[in-house]
């Protein structure tokens, strides 16, 4: 993590400058030399700072190529290395690095970066003995060279993993401890598996052995102890204490010599004592003590806990002045012993005459007398044995010069009248104040007390206190403040009252060309005035002289005769009363030297210098300095001077270099001292100290190219190179970086030397004091021996030659050695090896051959390159394959091994064969005579071996921003030594900036061919990925790096810094800045900039957009005066990035356009009323309107103007001519000016009598719903007029009468309070009186929130899920955004989304994979949110996991121990979480348990002997979880199996059976106990979410009148009815009796000979129950609708349902019924039709803009079977919309509709059968109703004649079933007449089956539903009449009293049809009558004549809307 510690300045300090430390606890950094690394700087700044990189010496970092590179944005990188290439200097040593700005500069602390070489290593386990039940420990033995490195990963028994638990422990420190150990533990063998850090490399132990001894009598003897240690606080240790011995010891544990005291934290284990969360009072001395019977042990060491250092400076920030004094106290907590180290801009603080550092520990740090070079940054470092830790502070020392903060003010105080003076000054260090008088000291005695104190802000105050003032204490006082750093002075005069006089005053002296003051000290008052007079005249008599009003005379620029003398001051006290002082000035004349120079000269030469004084009194005294210093004559300097009067010369005999300097010539007088300063410069041409000379350097190492020059002035250095060896041919500048730099006395320094350096170099100096010159040399590179080619892994096969090759280069001669693991090769000692050495070129080819090579040479081998200047290493990992000896497939007559074996001997070791191969030995004996037969075939299996070669054709594929997949395929057969159990991808970022380090993940194999995708990548980024393969053995070698980039993403960050400007009244600019870098995830292709406008009355412009490539735009065309907002992104190739916030601007003002209307009427006889509208765009703020009147031919010529306020909209004129007419125009006024003018209006004043008229306009009023409106009526007239307001509603006028929402007030003004929809419409405004009227129409539209919008579902994936929306009615106001909803769909919890106004799809990421979720949608404008869209649901791709039935449960199975086989587990698309296991012989009760990762091999161990087990695994992700058991048997000791069990009855099956009895009847008496709770619980609910009628009502009505009262222009449109629908409510249908029926026919059109059946005159009714079948049909695949919720598309299924299958769930059922006398007690006889269209396809259904049915709840199965797709249709929504085409729209063409009745009601109430509203289920209440509910509401229907329109409509036409068939039909098909035969009026099947007859009690049953919007359009209706047969009895009224029901009653008809007989006769009780399922319409003439003769009264249908 990293941790940033930030120190902000004050912001009055250094503004926003501020430094930090970014992972500042960074101090050690290890990485592998073959991936190198990448180090951020720790530090930082704002604004940005300079971050430089230092080792810990305080040497710069340079750029070596290819090895070491600072980045620009302060990144250290150093690349991977090959080992020949190492320097210590480089890849071992301590870095820091520090950040620079204005604040100052902090360094990191040390940061050790090491890197680690891939190192040849084993680790070993020895063999160990123990007693049975004691405890044996096993230690992995890794060697000390990569023991901080490498660490134990695991241990293996038998290659079979070992998981702590029973008898098997692991330690802390990587032991393995096994605890009572038995004889069986000796038959195994033990390895430990380790794994390097760095390198991610594994290795494999041998295998150690346990030897098991019985019990003999001991004494402890100790197996594992530990040692004294050092632990941070926090973290946990174990102190491992473990002994063996008979009998086995006891173990108890001391602290400091007592018994352990009780904590929790304290944890004794057999491993040892375990302590967690460390504290420093754990400290101490720990002793183990263990004791038998036989003697005792003890073991002991030191625990020291230490508490991280952590270090708090203070103070942390200061800003004082110069000169004050500063304390730092550096406080350290943690551990006791710590060095404190201080340090200022990063340099170590050296005290000195200001610094001091004190305390025990050095950690105060005193600045006294601070100047300005000691700001910066103070660091306080505390180190302790390689931890460090520090804090900072930031100093910030300013010029502190004293300023005057307070003063007093001139005043006149009478005598005897104390006074008060203050003075008051700020400065640093804080100053000091002094008071005079008249310019003498005030001196604290009886009459002045002073005071002075220091405030906490600095500030200085002091205080003059008179407290009996005389007059004398009058006058000029004057308070200094002073500090170190300068002065500050005020003053005032103070008069006290009383006689005047002059104090005495003192001669002046004053220096010529200089200004001076002479005060004329008056004390007393009052005084008339004060002149001043010279030689009797008054002054001022020139430019040069001023007298102030207190007094004082100025003289600038004094002249020695001019202004030399006596003056008089003279202050007039009476009339011609005055009194005079005189005081003499005496001017002095300074001296002026004349200007010389010296001029520049050489050595040897003589110098003479003249400083001549041209004016200035006598006496002058003249000096001579040089460098600051006198000059004294003689000879050890070697000048002389000569001074006379008014001059003095300087004369050298000899210049030498010595006399360079500056000198000064110094004239003083008694008037002042002046200086004139030169410079002589001894000019001495460069020569050469040393000479380059030709030069050898080390490549690598650092280098020195000697060149010295002297001169003066300084001689300049250049160094030029030239390359090559040859002759030079042209010399270039080197470049002078971090490597190579120019010391300070001219030699060449080349840190690290390359062999691009190598050639010609001159060194070339020049001063400007004659020619340059120069001296070339030659560097020579001498490249030491290093390794160049090498392979790192190699094969060789068993028998056969293997060569192994080295290349090296390097200066020769080049030895090379190999060298066998540690041990140097001697090819002339061992014949088996060869070394033979090839030159090419520069190159040294060295091959070492193995002849042949054996098993034995696994192991790693090196090439050693060697010669005068460094040694180079290659390092190759070589494998021997051993040849098979014979496997089983081969014959003994061809391969084979033979080796012969001594007759003592009955054992023999057979080494070097193959890994993980299976091999056949057999034996034969010899004697004398010959061979014996073989003996039978023994067969044996190696062991597996980490594998040899890489996985191949590795292919990168980027799939998205995030992720790349990666595919592969296996290694090698032969290379794979053992069985792939699994892949490391390692995956790393290769990038500026990214740290080099793979990152690991693990997979499973599962085959030849692999694949894997990374996720979570960076977007846009390269990455490398390498594979390998592992088996039980450990990880084999890597493939070859492969790059890929990840796809374009869009920017996650807006663009920064967005300002917006506006330039004039309808253009702005907007600027901006890219947004950062690392944001773009792509190439950034350009900028959006998106703006909209803002009304005034809330309402939003459209919104545009302007896409550019620069980072500024220009809107141009703006609307004036507006305000906009504005927002801007970047954007890729991927699309649109993420939006700034909105910027806010408004465009500036302009002049107006011209007032919107005006209107003139007259008033009386002399006057008239002028009223005018606003103009629609005012740009700007209406200052004032201005009103013009003219009267044609009144010979005026300028009209009269008259200003009225922007707040009145009318203004009378008066004083008007009778008769005589007049223009009036009027025009509106800005800041910007007047604007363009209205119409002109003629008006004349009337007489007496005056006609009404109205001054108010008519227009459109918009506002939002449920506020107070007013609409004016304002009128003029005599007599005065009377105001009628009425509302058009069709082709009416509604007069408006006042109520309690209504009211007319006096001046006419319509009053609306809480508007609704309802109230839009045109308002008619009428003013009468008995002269005339007026009118004014005013168009109300009431905004109201939008309608649900209808939502979708698009697409979906396994983490996402796309949906699509259409808006519902804005209700008047635009919309504003989306607010959409979701959760998962079992849980409540509901997550929010705002998305924009502009979007219509969205996609919801992050989602769980396999999951159903619920979401809605609302749409929100100006008044506010809308009603939510129905929640519709859908799931993510993914379902549970499956075990693939072709893949063995268990691998392997012996006596005690079963694998199982965890591959065959397939995912389901969504990745295994939990894999869990129980398991138990079976027989008995209790289940183990087990819990498994998916990725790893698991085994059931310590099983019993020859045992039947059952087994459960379930395996579990995101969608659920999957089952899978089994049975199996252990095998006997000696391997063989056992029969399977017998069932016989056991024990314990009485137990078994009266719990499998009664665990049915308790879980049916708690479902029963539930289900009650559960009824009684919803019925609360119920009775809580009822609503009262209105609201609902209110609602339909508004959403009816907003259309219906707004006319339009064009012929008059049917009504719209906006109705909340919920989802209808379904009915179960039972499909147990369904069989295959014949072939189906698709939707016909019917004509008017199919509906040909009698009608009941009673009663005309159809009911359509809307379900779905499974039954075959012909022209497509079954589609099962059983398992289809909405937002599915159904899936096509290849066979059919059994007879017994689930009930369809999703039908649907509206009743159509006529009101009758006996309506109450009739029942509704359903129809259930198929309303659909069967094809290839799936269903089709007809488009409408209708209701929408879907499921109302959710079941398991359902869940289970959802198919989600990309189809966002909805099946239910597309039925029901065809239903409702089909059937409503003819009826409610020009239905004119009146609500008569609203209630909410829960779906199981009674009240659904009879229609009605039980008042005590509803209260009064405004909210709209959000339950489902039944409105019922009457619609006239069109004349009969429009009945004919119904003709060929397209109907569905079932199956017709065959007489076998027809009994099996259920209930709702057999009383459809179209399976009956013709003629045949009877049942066949008169009983009604069982099963058939529940159906009646399944109606019953109800679902809660949510609503949806519908809006009916009547233009758009069509007529149809419905028609249907009679049909069976279909039983009582309650078959459909609870379903939700669609009522069209229709009135009866005394001459219609004669109906059905059968029907009559079967059920006289009843008036319903259903329909055949291909007689839904009727069309027929019969029908048509039927409906004409019926009463023109009965054209009145009622509805109920369910």
């Amino acid at each position: 993590n990293w941790v940033i510690l930030v120190l902000q300045l004050h912001s009055e300090d250094v503004g926003s400058t501020r430094l930090y430390f970014v992972n500042a606890s960074l101090q050690r950094v290890t990485y592998s030399s073959s991936v190198g690394v990448s180090l951020p700087c720790p530090a930082g700044g704002t604004p940005s700072a300079i971050l430089r990189w230092y080792l810990a010496t305080g040497d710069d970092i340079y750029d070596v190529p290819h090895i070491r590179h600072v980045h620009a944005n302060g990144t250290l990188q150093l690349y991977p290395f090959s080992p020949s290439a190492y320097n210590s200097y480089i890849h071992d040593n301590d870095y820091f690095c520090t950040a620079e700005n204005q604040a100052g500069k902090i360094r990191s602390p040390n940061i050790r970066i090491k890197a680690v070489f891939r190192e040849p290593y084993t680790v070993r386990v020895a063999d160990q003995r123990s007693m049975r039940g004691n405890v044996a420990v096993f230690k992995c033995l890794i060697p000390a060279a990569v023991q901080e490195y490498v660490s134990v990963v695991s241990w293996e028994r038998d290659t079979v993993s070992i998981v702590p638990g029973n008898r098997f422990s692991l330690t802390f420190f990587g032991a393995l401890y096994i605890s009572d150990v038995q004889k069986e533990d000796a038959l195994s063998t033990y390895r430990c598996i380790t794994k390097h850090k760095y390198s991610g490399e594994t290795r494999q132990s041998n295998g150690a052995r346990l030897s098991v001894m019985d019990p003999n009598e001991s004494s402890p003897t100790i197996l594992d102890s530990f040692q004294a240690g050092e632990v941070y606080a926090g973290q946990s240790i174990e102190l491992p204490c473990i002994a063996g011995g008979y009998p086995s010891p006891t173990v108890r544990w001391l602290k400091d010599g007592r018994p352990l005291p009780s904590d929790a934290r304290w944890t004794r284990r057999l491993t040892g004592l375990t302590i967690s969360d460390l504290r420093q009072e754990d400290s101490g001395s720990y002793a183990c003590e263990v004791t038998n019977s036989f003697g005792s042990k003890e073991v002991s060491g030191q625990l020291q806990v230490i508490d991280p250092l952590r270090v708090t400076l203070s103070p942390k920030n200061l800003k004082t002045g110069i000169s004050s004094t500063l304390f730092f106290t550096c406080t350290v907590e943690g551990s006791p012993e710590y060095t404190i180290t201080w340090y200022r801009n990063t340099d170590p603080i050296v005290p000195d005459q200001h610094i001091s550092i004190q305390g025990q520990h050095n950690d105060t740090l005193q600045i006294t007398a601070a100047q300005k070079f000691h700001s910066g940054a103070y660091q306080c470092f505390a180190s302790r044995k390689g931890h460090t830790a520090q804090d900072f502070s930031i100093i910030l020392l300013e010029d502190g010069t004293p300023r005057i903060a307070a003063s007093f003010s001139e005043r006149v105080v009478n005598p005897g009248e104390p006074f008060s003076l203050m003075c008051s000054a700020k400065g640093a260090p804080p100053p000091s104040i002094t008071w005079t008088l008249d310019d003498e000291p005030v001196v604290r005695d009886s009459t002045y007390k002073t005071s002075q104190y220091t405030l906490s802000d600095g500030l200085t105050a002091s205080h003059v206190n008179v407290s009996s003032p005389l007059i004398r204490d009058g006058g000029v006082y004057r308070c200094v403040a002073r500090n170190s750093a300068g002065s500050a002075e005020y003053q005032a005069r103070i008069n006290v009252r009383g006689p005047p006089r002059i104090r005495p005053m003192r001669d002046i002296t004053a220096v010529a060309g200089r200004n001076t003051y002479i005060t004329c000290r008056v004390i007393g008052y009052p005084y008339y005035s004060i002149k001043w007079l010279k030689d009797g005249m008054q002054l001022p008599d020139n430019h040069r002289q001023v007298v102030f009003e207190n007094g004082t005379l100025r003289l600038t620029d004094v002249q020695k005769g001019a202004d030399e003398g006596t003056y008089l001051c003279s202050v007039l006290i009476q009339p011609q009363v005055s009194i005079n002082q005189t005081v003499h000035v005496t001017v002095k004349v300074p001296p002026l030297i004349q200007p010389f120079d010296i001029p520049s000269t050489s050595v040897g030469k003589l110098m003479y210098i003249a400083c001549v004084v041209s004016s200035g009194d006598m006496p002058i005294r003249i000096t001579w300095h040089k460098d600051g210093q006198l000059i004294v004559p003689g000879s050890a300097s070697g000048v002389a001077i000569e001074t006379k009067e008014f001059m003095s010369s300087l004369q050298i005999s000899k210049v030498t270099l010595k006399h360079n300097g500056n000198y000064t010539c110094i004239a003083s007088n008694a008037a002042a001292t002046v200086s004139w300063e030169r410079q002589l410069i001894v000019t001495v041409p460069p020569r050469f100290v040393v000479q380059p000379n030709n030069q050898d350097c080390i490549y690598g190492k650092a280098g020195v190219l000697n060149c010295s020059v002297e001169g003066y002035p300084p001689p300049k250095v250049m160094w030029k190179h030239a390359k090559g060896v040859g002759n030079p041919q042209q010399y270039h500048p080197v470049p002078l970086t971090g490597r190579i730099q120019i010391m300070s006395n001219g030699s060449l320094l080349i840190r690290h030397v390359l062999e691009d350096d190598r050639g010609y170099y001159l060194c070339q100096a020049s001063n400007g004091v004659g020619s340059d010159i120069s001296k070339s040399m030659i560097l020579t590179v001498k490249i030491p021996a290093m390794i160049t080619s090498h392979p790192n892994t190699t094969m060789a096969r068993k028998g056969q030659t293997k060569e192994l090759n080295c290349t090296a280069r390097g200066e020769q001669p080049i030895i090379i050695r190999w060298e066998r693991g540690d041990t140097v090769i001697d090819a002339e000692r061992n014949p088996r090896y060869s070394i033979t050495i090839n030159k090419k070129g520069d190159e040294v080819i060295s091959t070492l051959k193995l002849n042949p090579a054996e098993r034995g040479d696994s192991v790693f081998f090196s090439c050693h390159a060697i010669n005068s200047y460094g040694e180079g290493r290659g390092l190759i990992q070589l494998t021997v394959q051993a040849m098979t000896l014979s496997t089983k497939t081969n014959s003994w007559d061809h391969m084979y091994t033979t080796r012969n074996i001594s007759p003592t001997n009955n054992q023999a070791n057979i080494v070097e064969l193959h890994p993980a191969c299976v091999y056949s030995i057999r034996m034969y004996s010899y004697n004398k005579i010959g061979r014996s037969l073989p003996s039978k075939e023994l067969t044996i299996s190696t062991e597996e071996a980490p594998p040899d070669g890489p996985p191949m054709e590795v292919v990168l594929q980027p799939m998205t921003s995030q992720s790349i997949r990666v595919t592969w395929r296996a290694p090698k057969k032969e290379l794979q030594n053992g069985v792939i159990r699994g892949y490391q991808i390692g995956y790393r970022e290769n990038g500026p900036g990214s740290n080099g380090q793979y990152s690991i993940v693990e997979m499973k194999a599962t085959g030849d061919s692999e694949v894997y995708t990374l996720d979570n990548l960076k977007k846009f980024a390269q990455y490398g990925v390498v594979v390998q393969a592992f088996n039980r053995a450990g990880t084999g070698p890597s493939s070859t790096e492969i790059n890929a980039t990840t796809l374009e993403d869009v920017p996650s960050e807006p663009p920064q810094n967005v300002r917006a400007i506006s330039v004039t009244s309808d253009e702005a600019v907007i600027t901006w800045a890219e947004p950062p870098r690392l944001t773009l995830h792509g190439v950034l292709k350009g900028y959006r900039v998106v703006f909209w406008s803002l009304f005034p009355d809330g309402e939003w412009g459209e919104m545009q957009n302007i896409t550019t490539t620069r980072e500024q735009v220009e809107l141009r065309g703006l609307e004036k005066f507006t305000n906009y907002s504005v927002q801007v992104l970047a954007y890729t190739q991927a699309g649109d990035g993420v939006r700034s916030n909105v910027l806010y601007i408004q465009t500036r003002e302009d002049l107006p356009g011209p007032p919107a209307g005006i209107k003139a009427v007259p008033s009386s006889s002399s006057s008239v009323v002028v009223s005018w509208l606003p103009p629609h765009k005012p740009n700007g703020v209406i200052r004032k309107y201005t009103i013009y009147c003219s009267s044609p031919g009144s010979g005026q010529p300028a009209p009269s103007e008259y200003e009225a306020n922007p707040e009145m909209l009318f203004y009378r004129i008066t004083h008007l001519t009778r008769g005589k007419q007049y223009h009036i125009w009027a025009a509106a006024v800005t800041t910007a000016g007047r604007g363009n003018i209205s119409s002109k209006v003629t008006v004349e004043p009337a007489g007496k009598a005056v006609p009404a008229k109205i001054l108010s306009f008519g227009g459109t009023v918009t506002t939002p719903w449920m506020k107070e409106v007013r609409l004016p009526c304002s009128s003029v007239g005599e007599p005065a007029p009377t105001i009628k307001w009425t509302k058009d509603s069709e082709d009416t006028a509604i007069p408006v009468t006042a109520d309690s929402q209504r009211q007319i007030l006096s001046n006419g003004t319509l009053v609306l309070r809480s508007v609704k929809a309802e109230d839009s419409g045109y308002y008619t405004c009428t003013a009468t009186n008995t002269l005339g009227f007026d009118t004014i129409i005013v168009n109300l539209v009431v905004q109201v929130p939008p309608d649900q919008p209808r939502l979708t579902v698009s697409t979906t994936s396994t983490s996402s899920i796309t949906l699509a929306w259409i808006p519902g009615d804005n209700g008047g106001s635009s919309i504003r955004g989306f607010v959409l909803q979701y959760s998962v769909d079992n849980t409540e919890e509901w997550r929010d989304v705002f998305i924009s106004s502009s979007e219509r799809s969205f996609r919801l990421d992050n989602l769980r994979c396999g999951t159903w979720y619920k979401v809605k949608l609302a749409a929100k404008n100006s008044v506010g949110s809308g009603r939510i869209s129905e929640i519709i649901e859908a799931k993510t791709h993914g379902r549970e996991p499956v075990f693939n039935k072709d893949q063995p449960l268990l691998t392997h199975i012996n006596s005690t121990h079963a694998g199982l086989n965890l591959q065959g587990w397939t995912s389901g698309g969504c990745p295994i979480t939990d894999l869990m296991l129980d398991f138990r012989p079976k027989g008995t009760w209790a289940w183990q348990s087990l819990k498994a990762n998916s990725t790893t091999q698991l085994f059931l161990s310590e099983l019993r002997e020859a045992t039947w087990y059952e087994l459960k695994m379930k395996a579990c992700n995101s969608a659920g979880c999957g089952n899978q058991s089994s049975q199996f048997a252990t095998t006997d000791y000696d391997g063989s199996t056992i029969p399977p069990i017998k069932s016989a009855r056991g024990e314990g099956d009485d137990v078994k059976k009266l719990f499998s009895i009664g665990s049915p009847v308790i879980l049916v008496t708690l479902g029963v106990a539930l289900l009650f709770i559960i009824r009684k619980k919803r019925k609360e609910k119920r009775l809580k979410r009822l609503r009262d009628a209105k609201s609902l009502a209110e609602m339909l009505i508004s959403k009816n009148n907003r259309s219906i009262d707004t006319p339009v222009k064009g012929p008059p449109q049917g009504p719209r009815l906006h109705i909340d629908i919920p989802r209808v409510q379904l009915l179960i249908e039972d499909k147990e009796g369904i069989k295959q029926i014949g072939e189906d026919k698709a939707a016909v059109p019917v004509t008017d000979t199919e509906f040909s059946q009698s009608v009941n005159p009673q009663n005309f009714c159809t009911g359509v129950s809307l379900h779905h079948q499974a039954l075959i049909q012909n022209s497509g695949p079954l589609i099962d609708m059983s398992d289809i919720r909405p937002g599915t598309n159904p899936v096509s299924r290849k066979s059919i349902k059994s007879a017994h299958s689930s009930r369809n769930r999703y039908s649907s059922q509206w009743t159509l019924s006529r009101p009758s006398q006996s309506q109450s007690t009739a029942s509704a006889r359903t129809l259930t039709s198929d309303w659909r269209t069967m094809g290839s396809h799936g269903i089709t259904a007809t488009e409408s803009d209708s209701y929408s049915a879907s499921l109302s709840q959710d079941t398991d199965k359902g869940r289970n079977s959802m198919v989600s797709t990309e189809s966002a249709s909805s099946t239910y929504e597309e039925l029901a919309r065809a239903y409702e085409h089909a059937k409503l729209e003819e009826h409610l063409q020009h239905a004119k509709f009146t609500i008569t009745e609203c209630f909410i009601s829960d779906s199981s109430s009674d009240q659904m059968t009879t229609g009605t509203n039980d008042p005590a289920d509803s209260m009064t209440s405004l909210s709209t109703p959000s339950e489902p509910g039944i409105c019922r509401f009457t619609a006239s229907p069109p004349k009969p004649q429009d009945y004919d329109r119904g003709k060929n409509v397209a109907v569905p036409i079932p199956h017709r079933a065959n007489k076998s068939e027809f009994c099996n039909l259920p209930l709702y098909m057999k009383t459809d007449p179209f399976f009956r035969k013709q003629g045949e009026l009877h049942d066949p099947c008169p009983a009604v089956p069982p099963r058939e007859a529940s159906i009646r009690s399944l109606t019953q049953r109800a679902y809660h539903t949510q609503g949806r919007h519908k809006t009916l359009d009547p233009a758009k209706q069509q007529a149809l009449t419905l028609g249907h047969s009679g049909l069976g009895s279909l039983g009582s009224s309650s078959g459909t009293a609870t379903l939700p029901q669609r009522t069209l009653t229709m009135p009866s008809s005394n001459t219609a049809a004669t109906a059905s007989t059968s029907s009559t006769s079967s059920n006289p009780n009843s008036n319903k009558v259903g329909g055949s399922r291909d007689s839904l319409l009727e069309s027929s003439s019969s029908a048509l004549g039927r409906l004409q003769k019926q009463s023109v009264g009965a054209y009145s249908k009622s509805y109920t809307l369910v």
